[in-house]
């Protein structure tokens, strides 16, 4: 099955106003465990920074994490970039209507985007799965960084990473090129782009492969069969929204010697 035309459905719903907009964002802050990681780490890098910080978003998407960034301090300036020039567009009109003057976001295909020297953190969030030439996109970000910048990255593993969980199993998620990195792969590959400092960890522990199912897996399944699920979603959720907040809670606190996700930050 694949995603996109359940983000067309969703984007269209949403879209509708500013308000409904924010609604999405905070809902998808519930929802999916990788923003739980993604604004911990953000928070932890965004320790003792002030004003003049350069971000980038490197496949912005919908722009929830822009507006997260952007949320944290208005003097950041924070640049959205992505393939899908419809998406930019619909970002570009969204916070020039809610007024969001540190944001902007241009056309880019990461395996040429490069601003030498530029940003003091770059977030690639579920990015990298999607992208054949990674190595390239690697080298890119590390010529894209000021010295002493980061990026975080956010990315299936190779332990079941795309709901894959053996060689003859196909990836839940047909969109991507790969079904999930070796933790020692990507740190290599880092390397070889020109990083020397690196930490990586897994996330989508127990907890998180549970409320992933809960929370994604099975409501996407539902409206993959049938719109009319939408209708029942609400419902769905008012059950078992509790018991996915608790595991994510659950899956960000614990210490996971395995897992389908990794976080990975590189420093220049």
């Amino acid at each position: 099955m694949q995603y996109d035309p359940i983000k067309k459905t969703l984007g269209n719903i949403f879209n509708r106003s500013p308000f409904l907009r924010k609604l999405f964002y905070r809902l998808l802050n519930l929802l999916l465990l990788r923003t739980w990681h993604i604004k911990k780490e953000v928070r932890k890098w965004a320790k003792g920074k002030k004003a003049n910080i350069e971000i980038l978003d490197a496949g912005s998407g919908f722009g929830q994490y822009v507006y997260f960034l952007s949320s944290q301090n208005r003097n950041w300036k924070i640049t959205g970039v992505d393939v899908k020039e419809d998406q930019i567009e619909d970002c570009s009109v969204f916070f020039n209507n809610i007024g969001r003057t540190n944001v902007s976001f241009s056309f880019g295909d990461l395996t040429k985007f490069i601003s030498e020297n530029n940003y003091d953190l770059i977030l690639s969030v579920d990015v990298m799965e999607h992208i054949l030439e990674d190595v390239k996109v690697f080298e890119n970000f590390f010529a894209s960084l000021k010295p002493g910048g980061m990026v975080l990255i956010s990315t299936p593993s190779d332990q079941g990473g795309s709901d894959v969980h053996d060689h003859d199993h196909d990836s839940f998620i047909e969109e991507h090129v790969r079904d999930g990195y070796n933790i020692d792969e990507i740190q290599e590959k880092l390397k070889r782009a020109g990083f020397s400092k690196m930490e990586a960890r897994y996330n989508y522990g127990s907890p998180g492969k549970i409320s992933w199912k809960l929370s994604m897996k099975y409501p996407i399944l539902m409206v993959n069969i049938s719109k009319v699920f939408f209708i029942v979603l609400p419902f769905y959720y008012l059950i078992t929204l509790p018991f996915s907040l608790l595991l994510n809670y659950m899956d960000v606190t614990l210490k996971h010697k395995t897992g389908t996700g990794l976080i990975v930050k590189a420093w220049k």
